[in-house]
């Protein structure tokens, strides 16, 4: 991969979504955990995917953090995304529509087959998801591109690329280097389920290597033992790291170390689907932030471009989509 000056060097789980609508007694009656992240084995994707066989389904290049390097992309950041995709006909796929969508790829590839996430949205448009890391487990301290990272404005990713050992190792050398050539570290905790199962992990995490830090109401919760967005997100940012706590509807807290703690308003939408809601926040405040934007400019921002996702169906914008976000961001029209 030649490096264009990447902005933000991504590391994530690559993943084909599997996108259909469903009633909340589906949920029930699949045993899932509604609006949560379950990791799953190939077994349990092919009952799913037999139980929703008559739905309308849509198919798209994904992954929590592909996600926010493909909006960022959009909105004219420099990106890279790093992960492991098979060597089959999907992984090849998704090469071509990560760099269609102006990605650079630094994906590695593997033997296993290209993993997979089935995206069940529900009336009242919560998103539950079944995922098969596939080929993503595979990733590991060799794949990571230390001279990327190093030159780069921000290393990003997610709590989910804590559920494999190979994964983790390979995220704490990228951390590592990042720490060493002065790139900030920007680290979303991505789901409860997550940080249940990472707590002392994340905890670490936080207190010696983020610089900013994105959580939701659940997650902040989980780490700290409070409902309380605003104190969560003052606390969070402790130990210079600037904190996003996302409330959902009731919009989100920022805060930094220096004592500032800014309340953001959500933008009202008809909302359609919430999938890739968080991961498009997380881009819009990175993008606020590499532009040198307020710490509250950076969350109205981000909210702003959250909100425009949930009014379609799917993760990422289409480019007439992206075009009117750029021309409403350049008249500041989110403001």
């Amino acid at each position: 991969m030649k490096n264009k000056n990447v902005e933000v060097y991504g590391i994530g789980n690559p993943l084909i979504d599997v996108l259909a609508h469903v009633k909340d007694q589906d949920i029930e009656a699949l045993k899932l955990e509604k609006g949560t992240m379950t990791l799953i084995d190939t077994e349990r994707g092919n009952d799913i995917l037999k139980y929703i066989n008559d739905r309308e389904k849509k198919y798209a290049c994904g992954g929590s953090a592909p996600n926010t390097m493909i909006t960022l992309a959009a909105l004219g950041v420099e990106t890279a995304l790093a992960g492991m995709v098979g060597k089959d006909e999907l992984g090849g796929i998704y090469k071509e529509r990560l760099e269609e969508k102006k990605v650079q790829s630094d994906l590695s590839t593997s033997a296993v087959d290209t993993g997979s996430c089935i995206v069940l949205v529900t009336p009242d448009y919560e998103r539950t998801m079944s995922t098969r890391l596939g080929a993503c487990r595979e990733f590991g301290p060799g794949n990571v591109n230390h001279k990327i990272i190093s030159e780069a404005n921000y290393l990003y990713f997610t709590g989910y690329m804590w559920d494999t050992e190979n994964q983790k190792k390979a995220l704490r050398e990228a951390i590592k280097t990042a720490r060493k050539a002065g790139t900030r570290v920007a680290f979303d905790l991505a789901d409860p389920f997550v940080v249940e199962r990472h707590y002392d992990d994340f905890t670490r995490l936080i207190k010696d290597s983020v610089d900013v830090l994105l959580a939701n109401r659940e997650e902040a919760k989980l780490m700290l033992g409070y409902d309380d967005p605003e104190k969560a997100s003052k606390e969070l940012a402790q130990n210079n790291v600037i904190a996003a706590v996302k409330n959902c509807a009731d919009g989100s807290c920022i805060s930094c170390s220096d004592g500032g703690c800014f309340s953001i308003d959500a933008y009202k939408v008809d909302a359609v689907d919430s999938t890739g809601a968080g991961d498009n926040y997380a881009a819009g405040f990175l993008y606020g932030l590499i532009k040198g934007y307020s710490y509250a400019d950076a969350g109205k921002l981000a909210s702003f471009v959250a909100a425009q996702i949930v009014r379609q169906t799917g993760a990422q914008f289409d480019e007439k989509n992206s075009k009117e976000i750029r021309k409403a961001i350049a008249e500041n029209k989110w403001r």
